[in-house]
């Protein structure tokens, strides 16, 4: 019954994606658009997380839909209910904010009819129980992201966007398609209960595990899979951006779990979370630097997106040596971390969209170098903008500490691992771990403060005006969903049991909610243990005492003079820092190795009246390394192919048959 109630609010996400069309032509039709997408989604996530709650069996359902004696198969367990939460808290922060935001829009009939087709896209991938309703819902998420990033369409970026975007995701789709057609073996077993009864080899199991990679890596923002990821992203509407990376991110993990936890069922073999610890490691720490350079604050963003993708990989490839190992306590640590941090992510991620989105409509610009003193005008945003970068730097007591602090946890268990290989990886990768954690304060020390703090830097960033009512209700919403998911985090583990049972064999961590004081206990008592409740306790008594200190025992007499301007007198916004000088210190030291970065300086002799110049020249080695040379290979082989539409009927017919020929001698060979 709640399986079907689910599909029907699915399909009428789908119609109410239909009255997009013509919602533009009708003086409130954007507003109905989103109010009727925010409250389809608000009871979509109350019944998962209910659902979620009372834990109880799968439920199950066959539509005489799709293939051929096939039909389409939906099914609703504990893993699928966690990410239906996950999807349509975003999907309803996403609707409330785009209340407001939505009256910004320069093109909503490109905007209103597929906001809500995307939601029901990811919904039904996350409901889908065979590999061609997963993919034919896959495919429909994708298109309907694709068509939101092409909104703007005029804008050449845009276009180069939404074309390297849907390379991706049909690269992508490729190798997700490849990976079900293994999993189907010989018999063709599509359905999920069929793949998950198939015994296949070793060798099989890891290609597997490579096709997964590759499928669901390209679509969350795998380094060196991630190209796309901060061309699409920004291009996209800000509550749009929110929910591609907040949301539809955790899709693709969504999709890599339930191959590799779930259909490829044992034997796992140790290397292969060696494997996906070293592809987080690797994508966490360039996803960071990649980030600290930018001056785009939705780019910026962006890039953070692949960073903590990474940390969420760096806690599933835990999961799997652990597991190959048989520790299965250990795996449940990790597994728990990985799970926590998809929340979180898309928790401050999407406040931080959310945020830039605020910014965006009250000055129309995106670039730090032009904002600047907007703390003044827009004092709510700025503070929602500072909780979410001090979640997303791992700052306790906020959500995003917990889940890395966890991972650490299961990092810190790792010598009971037998491997001497991953006895030397895992501490690796813990400190690339440690070394994103770093840069990501940094990062968000630069984005805030240049954005917010100082004076503005432009005419647009001094006429600023706070935003509306309904995009600052979304924004604290999200605001206070990571603290209290910072200080009683033992709830949401406790919420998680059911699905990391699932995947692990049955076990899980420890009941957190009897703990005294809510004390999150992930190891053992001796150990580890946390206590946001009595940390946040004593950052505000603390605060409090000092604060009544100094206004107790502080001088009485007023004093004022000049703000130390550090030797320039000028009040001009030109004598701040700006984002590009705040990251050249990190630059200097990462860039140079990593970008390959150079700087020119041309300082005019004394008594030339022009002026200096800094330039900056920084290169993209994956890019130009790796994608360059295949596009020019693939430019290359279609223009020596380019003949074959010249050719007469008789060549045609003589291409055709010899093509008849060389398939049948191969299938005769194959037997």
């Amino acid at each position: 019954m709640l399986l079907s109630f689910l599909l029907i609010l699915s399909v009428v996400l789908l119609a109410v994606g239909a009255y997009g069309i013509v919602a533009p032509r009708y003086p409130e039709g954007s507003h109905r658009v989103y109010a009727t997408t925010l409250v389809i989604c608000t009871v979509f996530l109350l019944l998962t997380a209910g659902y979620l709650a009372v834990r109880p069996q799968a439920f199950s359902l066959t539509l005489p839909f799709g293939l051929p004696w096939l039909g389409m198969h939906f099914r609703l367990d504990a893993l699928s209910a966690f990410f239906l939460v996950v999807v349509n808290l975003g999907g309803a922060v996403a609707s409330l904010f785009a209340l407001g935001y939505g009256r910004h829009e320069r093109a909503p009939e490109r905007v209103l009819p597929f906001f809500p087709a995307f939601l029901a896209g990811m919904n039904l991938v996350l409901l889908a129980d065979d590999a061609f309703s997963f993919l034919f819902a896959w495919e429909f998420m994708s298109l309907g992201s694709w068509a939101l990033v092409m909104a703007h369409h005029r804008d050449p970026a845009n276009a180069r966007a939404g074309y390297l975007y849907l390379v991706m995701a049909c690269f992508g789709t490729l190798a997700l398609l490849l990976a079900f057609g293994l999993l189907a073996g010989p018999d063709g077993g599509y359905n999920f209960a069929a793949m998950r009864g198939n015994q296949m080899t070793p060798g099989l199991s890891a290609l597997v595990l490579a096709l997964a990679l590759l499928g669901a890596g390209s679509k969350a923002g795998l380094v060196p899979l991630h190209v796309w990821l901060p061309l699409a992203h920004p291009a996209a509407p800000s509550h749009v951006s929110a929910l591609m990376s907040g949301v539809m991110t955790k899709v693709a993990v969504y999709g890599f779990i339930r191959i590799v936890f779930d259909l490829l069922g044992e034997p796992v073999l140790w290397w292969w979370g060696g494997v996906v610890l070293a592809v987080g490691g690797i994508t966490a720490v360039l996803g960071v630097l990649y980030a600290l350079m930018q001056h785009d604050l939705k780019r910026l963003l962006a890039y953070h997106t692949v960073e903590n993708i990474g940390i969420i990989f760096i806690g599933l490839g835990l999961a799997l040596a652990f597991q190959a190992n048989l520790m299965y306590f250990n795996a449940a640590l990790a597994l728990t971390a990985a799970l926590f941090h998809v929340l979180n992510h898309s928790v401050f991620k999407s406040l931080l969209f959310l945020g830039t989105g605020a910014v965006l409509a009250a000055t129309g610009e995106r670039d730090m170098e032009r904002l600047g003193g907007l703390i003044h005008p827009m004092p709510w945003t700025a503070l929602a903008f500072l909780i979410g970068s001090a979640a997303i730097s791992a700052l306790p007591p906020l959500n995003g500490f917990v889940s890395e602090w966890l991972t650490f946890q299961a990092i810190l268990i790792s010598p009971e691992l037998p491997q001497w290989f991953l006895k030397f990886l895992v501490p690796a990768v813990g400190a690339l771990l440690a070394l994103s954690a770093a840069l990501a304060a940094a990062c968000f020390v630069k984005a805030f403060g240049i954005t917010f703090l100082g004076r503005p830097r432009s005419p647009v960033a001094a006429q600023a005006r706070e935003t509306d009512r309904y995009s600052l209700t979304a924004m604290f919403v999200l605001a206070g969903l990571c603290l209290v998911a910072g200080i009683l985090p033992g709830l949401v583990i406790d919420g998680l049991a059911p699905v990391v049972g699932l995947l692990n064999g049955g076990a899980r961590l420890a009941s957190q909610h009897s703990q005294p004081w809510l004390t999150l206990v992930p190891v053992g008592p001796l150990k580890s243990s946390y206590n946001g409740l009595l940390l946040l306790l004593f950052m505000v008594l603390s605060a409090a005492v000092a604060a009544w200190l100094i206004h107790r025992f502080a001088s009485d007499a007023t004093r004022r003079g000049p703000a130390w301007d550090c030797g320039f007198p000028e009040t001009s916004p030109m004598t701040q820092y700006t984002a590009g000088s705040f990251a050249q210190p990190i630059r200097r030291v990462f860039g140079s190795i990593v970008f390959q970065a150079r700087e020119r300086i041309t300082m005019p002799p004394p008594g030339d009246q022009k002026s200096a110049r800094l330039e900056v020249e920084l290169h993209d080695p994956i890019w130009e390394r790796l994608y360059e040379p295949l596009a020019g290979a693939v430019v290359m082989i279609s223009t020596r192919f380019n003949y074959l539409q010249y050719l007469t009927i008789r060549h045609y017919l003589s291409l055709v048959f010899g093509a008849l020929i060389l398939l049948l001698l191969g299938m005769v060979l194959w037997r």
